[in-house]
């Protein structure tokens, strides 16, 4: 009955719990996203300044503006930069070497290389147009997506800055000392996501440097990472020094994945072959740390997919207690739970299936994950507002209580659950259902 259930499932949640970056064509350029709120436009004039005009990148900037007030954004781009500057129009291509901003009141996407605009409906109480677009434009670009976050107030921008890394592109965020106002690259930076935190100028200069990185600038991956005999073999000397490091064994992982990942470490560092970054790695430790944790990537949200939990609770938990003694607990198994939402997404579900019926069924749920910080974080169970933001109402109310970082999940849910490290739960043949999170267990990328 297993294998069946979980097929069912897998057919339902297919691979839309991965985040995938686009291919490009050889014409393909970055594209920088910069999100602001108060304070970032001087921010992001001062990064205009200091920037030469022939980074082949595009420049778009999504700032909190006042609907009501006139803006003078044209006559203070002209004084901050000689690129072309443009105000967003739905249907605009976007071009290399230019800047583009957002209008007043306005949602702002990025697809097939073109801006996409709506009106801000009137019930988006909560201004998450930073976010839209980055996580946009991850899909969008991929590895040749750049995020920066400036000054503001709040937290829009930290979802998207999980997505952009998650894509494979490179994330930035302001100093606080530089910052006039640092909520929201401070709350950018505690998602440990962050690749570079600068002043403005210094983020002009990374830039520029980065910015004629192969990985960066549309190559292939195998004209960047394993492109002879020679270099198969620094990479798995770089496996092997993973190994010794963390304990793990990665080497039956995709190795384009794998590549793909240490490409983007080797962009960061401005290394442009595996043997430079193997002896990198052999002169800063801390590199290799940094690469496990590129690899376990987190690629998580809460009820990703409405669709397959709605399937868990109309047919899957049904299937499993069918003719099932009431008095035989059910164990459920989350393998590789990351940071704890989809295991708690699970969890919910379940009890309210249970609610609707005639009996209570003894249950545990156990989530087991091999990064130790991942774990951590969902024995927690504390997430940010953007974090929860598609977390249902009543459901928020019923199962979450309000704490001073955002919401924790309540005792009636974390009772029910018991989040592990990398250790197999004992007797793992009593489990009845068991998930694997596609997109952690292969360190977020399908290959």
């Amino acid at each position: 009955m297993l294998t069946r259930l979980n097929r069912s499932l897998r057919s339902r949640l297919g691979h839309r719990w991965l985040v995938r970056p686009q291919p490009h064509s050889e014409q393909s350029f970055p594209v920088v996203g910069v999100g602001a709120s108060a304070g970032g436009l001087e921010a992001f004039t001062e990064l205009l300044s200091h920037l030469p005009i022939d980074t082949v990148m595009a420049f778009v900037l999504i700032q909190h503006l006042d609907p009501n007030q006139p803006s003078a954004l044209s006559e203070i781009m002209a004084r901050a930069t000689p690129m072309p500057f443009s105000v967003g129009a739905d249907g605009l291509a976007v071009a290399p070497n230019q800047v583009y901003v957002i209008p007043p009141n306005q949602v702002m996407t990025i697809a097939a290389g073109a801006l996409r605009l709506r009106t801000r409906h009137s019930n988006e109480v909560i201004n998450r147009v930073v976010d839209i677009f980055f996580e946009s434009l991850a899909q969008e670009r991929g590895n040749q997506a750049i995020a920066i976050v400036l000054s503001g107030n709040g937290d829009d921008g930290t979802l998207g800055i999980e997505a952009i890394k998650a894509a494979g592109g490179i994330t930035i965020a302001q100093t606080a000392a530089s910052a006039q106002s640092g909520s929201m690259p401070h709350r950018a930076i505690a998602t440990s996501q962050v690749d570079f935190v600068l002043a403005p100028a210094e983020m002009a200069q990374t830039l520029a440097e980065i910015g004629s990185h192969p990985y960066l600038n549309g190559a292939n991956l195998s004209d960047i990472v394993v492109t002879d005999t020679a270099e198969q073999d620094t990479f798995t000397a770089i496996l092997n020094l993973l190994r010794s490091k963390t304990r793990v064994d990665f080497s039956q992982y995709k190795p384009t994945m794998l590549q793909r990942r240490m490409a983007r470490r080797m962009a960061l560092h401005s290394l442009e072959s595996l043997a430079k970054y193997q002896r990198y790695l052999q002169a800063q430790p801390t590199e290799l740390e940094a690469l496990h944790q590129e690899i376990l990537i987190n690629v998580t949200s809460f009820f990703r997919d409405t669709e397959a939990f709605e399937a868990l609770k109309t047919e899957v938990f049904p299937a499993l207690l069918r003719g099932r003694d009431r008095h035989d607990p059910i164990r459920i198994w989350v393998a590789g739970c990351s940071t704890g939402e989809e295991a708690y997404s699970i969890a919910i579900c379940w009890l309210e299936y249970l609610a609707d019926q005639t009996f209570n069924q003894p249950s545990q749920i156990f989530a087991t994950d091999i990064s130790e910080a991942a774990v951590e974080t969902a024995r927690r169970g504390i997430y940010r507002e953007a974090q929860i933001a598609d977390v249902a109402p009543d459901r928020l109310q019923r199962f979450f209580v309000a704490v001073e970082q955002g919401y924790q999940v309540n005792s009636t849910v974390r009772e029910l659950w018991e989040a592990l490290t990398d250790k197999v739960p004992v007797n793992i043949r009593g489990y009845w259902l068991a998930f694997k999170r596609l997109g952690h267990a292969n360190g977020g990328d399908p290959g």
